[in-house]
């Protein structure tokens, strides 16, 4: 291969992976009681650390389907399934939580309760990055 194949390769993988990223981040915002945005706007931490964990979460499971795929259309399937596994685990995490309700409480600005969602979607994310394997 020479560079420019080499070079616009790197640039299809990182263009449609910040494409991929981009459509997670609107369907856990869709999909979400809290809109994050608005918290976020209006100073919630909370609503950051919740925000910034699903972020991180993602670009964890986008990172393996890069480094696992065996072409472009390989990364896009693997990333899109990731992407729908991270949402459906956190919300399925989210029942396992019964202690508290963490919509309100990310609502109220709880930070602990953002921390926790922040290290969970992580953690989730990691799960799934190290599933994503031939």
């Amino acid at each position: 291969m020479t560079f420019l194949d080499l070079f616009l390769s790197t640039v299809s993988y990182i263009g449609l992976a910040i494409v991929l990223l981009i459509i997670g981040i609107i369907l856990f915002e869709v999909t979400t009681k809290n809109k994050e945005f608005e918290l976020i706007k209006n100073g919630n931490k909370a609503a950051v650390y919740a925000f910034g964990g699903r972020i991180l979460g993602l670009a964890i499971v986008l990172y393996s389907s890069i480094s696992n795929s065996v072409n472009i259309f390989d990364m896009v399937i693997w990333g899109s399934v990731a992407i729908v596994m991270q949402i459906i685990i956190f919300y399925l995490a989210e029942l396992l939580t019964p202690k508290f309700n963490i919509t309100k409480a990310i609502d109220d600005d709880n930070q602990a309760v953002g921390l926790f969602l922040l290290f969970l979607s992580i953690s989730i994310g990691l799960i799934i990055a190290a599933s994503l394997t031939y």
